[in-house]
């Protein structure tokens, strides 16, 4: 990485200055497949609150001088909606010992230096101070594979999570729902989590 990027981590009211930044970098990075989400400014603020509000959740900011130009986000599940907390209590889970990785946005100009791999790390570490999780856990939407919007070059992520030690779990799925770019409102998406044993 260059040496002008740094990466921080930060927790609480400690991010309200940078909403206005986390929610455009969001709107902007989520607007490429798989996501397609056709963003709202209100919703982010209202999502990124979740995370003011909650102690033990985490942010993490990765800067090149002054700007941010990606982020992380992870909270205990517990803290979580229901919708995210329904598949782990039905597949037996304890949702007080699992440690849920929201998302990761980082700008384009800005990958394969390594940064994702930091806020894995970043995100793990803070699981570890908080204690009491046995499984570190993030959830990605399925898209099919004839998706009319699929870029012909796109890789899936795959393999980076399995590398991180993350394993794919068919059995726990959700839905979130959100209005793609081509939609003229909400419609709910597949998503499959991947877990990851704390002490693995």
């Amino acid at each position: 990485m260059s040496k002008d990027i740094r990466i921080q981590r930060l927790s609480g009211e400690a991010l309200v200055q940078y909403i206005p930044e986390l929610a455009r970098l969001r709107i902007e990075v989520f607007r490429d497949f798989p996501y397609l989400y056709d963003g709202d400014y209100e919703y982010e603020k209202k999502y990124l609150q979740t995370y003011i509000n909650c102690p033990e959740s985490v942010i993490v900011l990765a800067f090149d001088g002054d700007a941010i130009i990606g982020a992380s986000t992870a909270i205990p599940l517990k803290y979580e909606t229901a919708e995210v907390k329904k598949p782990f209590i039905e597949n037996g889970y304890n949702p007080d010992q699992v440690f849920y990785c929201g998302e990761s946005v980082l700008n384009k100009a800005y990958r394969g230096l390594g940064i994702g791999v930091k806020f894995f790390e970043q995100r793990e570490a803070h699981a570890e101070d908080l204690g009491g999780f046995k499984h570190i856990t993030f959830c990605c939407v399925e898209r099919p594979a004839d998706h009319p919007r699929r870029p012909a070059d796109y890789v899936p992520l795959d393999a980076f999570w399995n590398k991180r030690g993350y394993v794919k779990h068919p059995e726990l799925q959700t839905t979130y729902s959100w209005k793609d770019l081509d939609e003229a409102f909400e419609t709910p998406k597949p998503m499959t989590f991947w877990l990851k044993e704390e002490h693995a």
